[in-house]
């Protein structure tokens, strides 16, 4: 019995040392578990970081870019020539003395002054001629005198004689009156009535026969003038239809009137020494008269204007009413042929000869090879 006894015991010892180990080796195992987890934590903390992937943009392949289309258009197309200008009078005159080698002693008047025709505007120092005058008038006296005792005695004279007297007398006469003429020479004035425009000239300064002193211009009658080049000018003539940009007006309308006179022909060139009385201090510069430049007559001429206002003038040298008109970018030139590439209705496109008429910077008029609607490629 006892060795039953103290085998039951053992096994109870063992089954309790097996219970006690085995809940023991459990905590253990929580325990490794719970070490193992906080090292891979942290050491997961010490890496390095990974670098992040670059994000690469999705590239879209570039569209061949497709060239325009343009539809053919009917429609009115000019052909313009074009030049600057500004405001003239219609009417006004350099003024000048035919005297050489005087001194201007005297001027009465100021740029924008108004005269009446006849008004004295300047005068030269003629004080020699006049004591001068004096003289031939005293000596005409004498002259007089001798030439009617000479008439009581023509009986006792000869023809030769008498005729000698005669010639001598008119001589004398003929002296004086060109002494009286050069002092009133002397003496400038205005041979219409309107504004001083321009004096080119000083009190004291010596002048020059022909040489401008002054411009005086009727400044109520203003008209528009304009330069074109020689080219143009030859496209041009009278009563065409023109359209006149002035400075601070806007745009008018008008017609040719009249054409500039040919610089180059014989007595329409008035050099006057080649002084402007424009541009007093530029020299050599060619006076400038209305006759030099092409005229645009207004249908209605804007009031408040002043001589001298800068302007442009567009003249319609041609026009055609429902012309078939392309863009200039459509017209193609390749071994003398000028055409067109035309797009038909299933989208092919081939090439039209066509035959050109008018241009402008913006449309080509096309007289043969397409209709209105028809569509052509540009470049």
């Amino acid at each position: 019995m006892s060795i039953k006894w103290w085998m039951e015991d053992l096994q109870k010892q063992r089954s309790k040392t097996y219970s006690h180990d085995r809940k023991r080796s459990r905590k253990w195992t929580v325990a490794v578990l719970a070490v193992m987890i906080g090292i891979s934590a942290s050491g997961c903390a010490l890496l390095p970081e990974e670098k992040q992937e670059e994000v690469i943009p999705v590239i879209t392949p570039p569209k061949l870019s497709e060239k325009p289309v343009y539809a053919a258009a009917a429609q009115t197309i000019e052909s313009k020539v074009s030049g600057v200008g500004k405001l003239m009078s219609a009417r006004e005159e350099t003024l000048f003395f035919t005297e050489e080698g005087k001194r201007i002693r005297d001027i009465y008047i100021a740029p924008g002054d108004f005269v009446q025709a006849g008004d004295v505007l300047m005068s030269l120092d003629v004080q020699e001629l006049q004591d001068q005058l004096r003289e031939k008038r005293l000596g005409f006296r004498e002259a007089e005198l001798r030439m009617k005792q000479t008439l009581r005695n023509q009986d006792q004279m000869t023809d030769e004689e008498f005729e000698r007297e005669k010639i001598q007398f008119e001589k004398q006469r003929l002296e004086l009156t060109e002494l009286q003429e050069q002092i009133g020479r002397s003496t400038l004035t205005a041979p219409f009535s309107g504004t001083i425009v321009t004096i080119s000239a000083a009190k004291g300064d010596q002048v020059k026969a022909y040489s401008p002193v002054a411009v005086l211009a009727d400044l109520t009658q203003l008209a528009v003038t304009a330069k074109l080049s020689s080219n143009d000018l030859q496209k041009v003539a009278p009563g065409m239809e023109a359209i006149v940009e002035i400075n601070g007006a806007g745009q008018h309308k008008g017609k040719v009137k009249q054409m500039p006179v040919n610089e180059t022909s014989e007595g329409n060139r008035d050099s006057f020494n080649g002084f402007d009385p424009y541009n007093p201090n530029g020299g050599g510069t060619k006076i400038e008269k209305i006759e030099d430049f092409l005229v645009v007559e207004l249908s209605e001429m804007p009031e408040g204007l002043n001589r001298g206002t800068p302007l442009s003038v567009a003249i319609v040298i041609q026009r055609k009413e429902n012309a078939i008109v392309i863009p200039p970018s459509t017209l193609r030139t390749y071994g003398g042929r000028t055409y067109v590439q035309v797009v038909d209705e299933d989208g092919s496109k081939r090439e039209v000869d066509v035959e050109v008429g008018q241009q402008s910077s913006t449309v080509v008029e096309i007289v043969k090879g397409l209709e209105p609607g028809q569509k052509v490629v540009g470049k």
